[in-house]
């Protein structure tokens, strides 16, 4: 007993964590859940956008047009956040989506739309690196000295969870009452109300902390190189089904290692590859990041199309049979939220081991499965989410240094697309043009695979052994 209480009074006492007005943290958090809204209401509007436009697949372009452009903006948003002020960013953002989601319905072709959904992309890729930088800054100023505001992460992953879920469903709701371009229209009063109450309740930038940025030190040459790369990815994976375009590959190939000379070179790099070696927790969140939502997107993606086309439900309907992981998702937020302070590992192996389960189930999926089974394993598969996005959003706040906190929240989302960018492409190849069984199969086969390498990775890691909230 005696040597307990002497190992105890050596460990430092763990602040409290900093709790956040919530006049404060509600613009941030209709803000960030734009992206997730936008990222997912298409799923069950995809079959009606490619009949409006008598389209084949390159209607997939509205998916990863909208992927790639976050990929790239996540990063160059944290920065000028960094830069200019994190609220001054978070309204630009703002601006943009309302600009683009106004004027996506009026698109005469699908290449318009497409350029719009980019745009959407870059707007939405604002709010949660200057909202990220945003809370830091509060925090640091609250008692508990900048320790992890578990509430305002929790709230933040919450709506995110709850955009991404509830997407489908109210997406397949506007499509079936108006038509596809309601998906975009909806995005119009959201985005107004957090402009409106980020300029009432945000506090004003301090302009002391302003720096002047070049075009040169926002490296131009860094983000094309990043883009061109993921282009040449994407061409080659969607193009995996027919005939593999071998020579996208090689423009990967070539481009990466450009990518990898340039900003080892550069003094501010796009991609800060010095800063995440030196930070190898840092960088271990970003590939967890990344593979989670390999498996998250593609059953997003996939589920809904199957529903439809292997099972003949509406959009409506199949939005709605994925009402389970929308309320699940959340609640399971809430949850981790309360286990976070005991430990990120608990939190991460839960969410991993609840993920492998949940993909596992999905093979046992056929045309004839009674729609209370296929209920059942979506509500399974909402249980992972809450745990794994606050896991990782959480360790990415307390390894990353905290005046590049906007940069590297912008990367942490980075990851979350490049993963969702792979997992459209995976449901490509695995689902084809048609959502059958098989295809529905061998996708089950590959995620359960990803999510096992990410249960005993949250089993294993030695960096997450005593990650209570310290701060």
């Amino acid at each position: 007993m005696a040597l307990r209480t002497a190992r105890t009074a050596k460990e430092p006492v763990p602040p409290a964590p900093a709790r956040l007005p919530l006049g404060f943290l509600t613009p941030i958090v209709l803000g960030t859940m734009l992206n997730a809204l936008n990222s997912s209401m298409l799923a069950v509007a995809l079959l009606s956008i490619q009949a409006a436009f008598d389209a084949g697949a390159a209607v997939v372009w509205l998916v990863s047009g909208l992927y790639l452009a976050t990929a790239v903006a996540q990063p160059t948003m944290g920065r000028l956040a960094d830069a200019f002020g994190a609220r001054r960013i978070f309204c630009i953002g703002l601006l943009l989506v309302l600009g683009s989601a106004a004027a996506a319905p009026f698109a005469p072709t699908l290449g318009w739309l497409i350029a719009a959904r980019v745009v959407l992309g870059i707007g939405t890729s604002a709010a949660y690196p200057a909202g990220m930088s945003m809370i830091r800054l509060r925090a640091g100023a609250l008692p508990a000295g900048g320790a992890a505001p578990a509430g305002g992460l929790g709230a933040i992953s919450a709506a995110s969870q709850a955009a991404v879920a509830f997407g489908p469903p109210l997406g397949g709701l506007l499509v079936q009452l108006v038509d596809w371009r309601a998906i975009f229209w909806v995005n119009v009063p959201l985005a107004l109300t957090a402009l409106v109450m980020a300029l009432l309740r945000l506090p004003a930038d301090d302009a002391a902390r302003r720096a002047r940025v070049t075009l040169r030190e926002l490296d131009l040459p860094g983000m094309a190189l990043f883009t061109g790369e993921l282009c040449g990815l994407m061409l080659f994976l969607l193009s995996l089904p027919d005939h593999p375009r071998w020579w996208a590959l090689a423009a990967f190939v070539v481009l990466t290692a450009a990518l990898v000379r340039r900003e080892l070179r550069a003094d501010r790099p796009f991609v800060d590859l010095r800063m995440i070696a030196r930070n190898r927790p840092l960088a271990a969140t970003y590939v967890r990041c990344m593979a989670t939502y390999v498996v998250f997107y593609s059953i997003t993606y996939a589920l809904p199309q199957w529903l439809q086309q292997g099972r003949g439900l509406s959009e409506a309907q199949s939005g709605l049979v994925m009402l389970p992981m929308a309320a699940l998702g959340v609640v399971t937020t809430m949850w981790a939220t309360r286990l976070v302070g005991r430990g990120l590992r608990a939190v991460l192996v839960t969410g991993s081991a609840a993920l492998c389960l949940g993909s596992a189930a999905l093979a046992l999926f056929g045309s004839s499965v009674p729609l209370w089974q296929i209920l059942v394993i979506a509500a399974v598969l909402g249980l992972p989410n809450g745990f794994n996005s606050l896991g990782n959003q959480t360790l990415m706040y307390r390894t990353a240094p905290a005046e590049q906190i906007g940069t590297a929240s912008g990367l942490l989302r980075t990851s979350q697309y490049i993963g969702a960018n792979l997992a459209s492409a995976l449901v490509g190849i695995a689902v084809g043009r048609q959502a059958g069984d098989s295809g529905l199969h061998l996708l089950a086969a590959v995620i359960t695979g990803i999510s096992l390498v990410l249960l005993l990775n949250a089993a294993f890691t030695r960096h997450l052994r005593g990650t209570a909230d310290h701060g």
